[in-house]
């Protein structure tokens, strides 16, 4: 038996970078916000023993270094089951977009498993296992608009926000997380440097517990975004009625604007890769109400306040010679009806 699972993107609404933690992550707040494209996932069990990954895309890696590969193993081992699993991709997201797809085909492998070998896990053991696997692999758990903390594992439901038309732009450059997060702390390093030149001290001269305290200026950095993300969250256009006159995705866009969310990666992704920003632009210019690199890119999205608006932005972008597809974002409610509940 084949059991088929749409694997959902996301994109982050705002994404901001921390102190590098004991365990080598970094601390995030970021808002993450399932939308509507996707790969698919096909899993079965049959005779035999071990994992086979199976994909046309060649730069997906068909060993265990494959997130799906590493989940279904935890599956396999969680139940105690025998077999010979094979998981199917079927790749129309980008590697090294942005935009969760490997992590998202992780989840999709595990419920995939579970309905193929009809055994189901504890809510909190799926939440365990996605965050072995990888940071941002749990809030494909829950779905809709999420806020995310830790290192990205630590996910809370937020109110949904409605479902708004966007334009994601895919280009075919590859982004490489963890060599944006080493440009980010290089980053850091060199506006600190600088910090102490001007107060006429030098690194050597600030204790070392002093400099483990305020290395960064994370910690006050983050309990400042903590403020910024419950502004916008907590407006009451985004979590209850819309405001008169206008829409509740319209009141979305101006709180993106007003309350200055951004994503902290382009700050080291655009200088390395300039087309990525011209993209951005491209996608302002083209009526996107706001417009942000996704994760650590490549990929990028605008948000506007119409389906027909999306659909003539693509239209014009395409022209440019860029791949865009307009779709939407995914509340909670439609992501869980359209790929926790396999196909046969």
């Amino acid at each position: 038996m084949t059991v088929a699972v749409r694997s959902f993107a996301k994109i982050n609404l705002g994404l901001y970078i921390g102190r590098v933690r004991a365990d080598g992550f970094h601390d995030l707040r970021t808002v993450y916000q399932t939308i509507a494209l996707h790969d698919v996932i096909r899993v079965s069990v049959g005779r035999g023993s071990g994992i086979e990954i199976l994909c046309e895309d060649p730069r997906v890696p068909l060993d265990s270094s494959n997130t799906c590969y590493r989940m279904a193993e935890r599956v396999v081992d969680e139940f105690g089951a025998k077999g010979k699993i094979t998981v199917e991709i079927e790749k129309r997201l980008p590697v090294q977009g942005g935009l969760g797809a490997a992590s998202s085909n992780a989840v999709a492998t595990m419920i995939g498993l579970e309905r193929a070998l009809k055994k189901s896990l504890t809510g909190a053991t799926r939440l365990r296992i996605a965050a072995e696997v990888g940071s941002d692999l749990p809030l494909f758990l829950i779905g809709g608009t999420v806020l995310g903390m830790g290192r990205g594992e630590e996910v809370y439901p937020l109110p949904n926000l409605a479902a708004t038309p966007m334009v994601v732009v895919m280009p075919e450059v590859g982004v490489s997380t963890p060599g944006a997060f080493a440009e980010w702390d290089a980053l850091r390093e060199q506006a600190q440097a600088a910090e102490l030149r001007s107060a006429g001290q030098s690194r050597a001269a600030v204790p070392t517990q002093n400099r483990e305290l305020t290395h960064l200026g994370a910690s006050d950095r983050l309990l400042e975004v903590g403020r910024v993300l419950s502004s916008w969250l907590c407006d009451s256009p985004n979590t209850g009625a819309p405001a008169k006159g206008g829409s509740r995705a319209g009141s979305l866009l101006l709180d993106l604007v007003r309350t200055g969310i951004e994503n902290d990666f382009e700050k080291v992704v655009f200088p390395q890769y300039p087309e990525l920003r011209d993209i951005k632009r491209a996608l302002e210019r083209a009526g996107a109400r706001y417009a942000s690199l996704s994760g650590s890119g490549s990929a990028l999205y605008g948000l506007f306040r119409t389906r027909p608006e999306a659909v003539k932005a693509e239209a014009q972008l395409r022209k440019q010679g860029v791949k865009a597809v307009a779709t939407s974002t995914l509340t909670r409610h439609e992501f869980r009806r359209k790929s926790l509940v396999a196909s046969r």
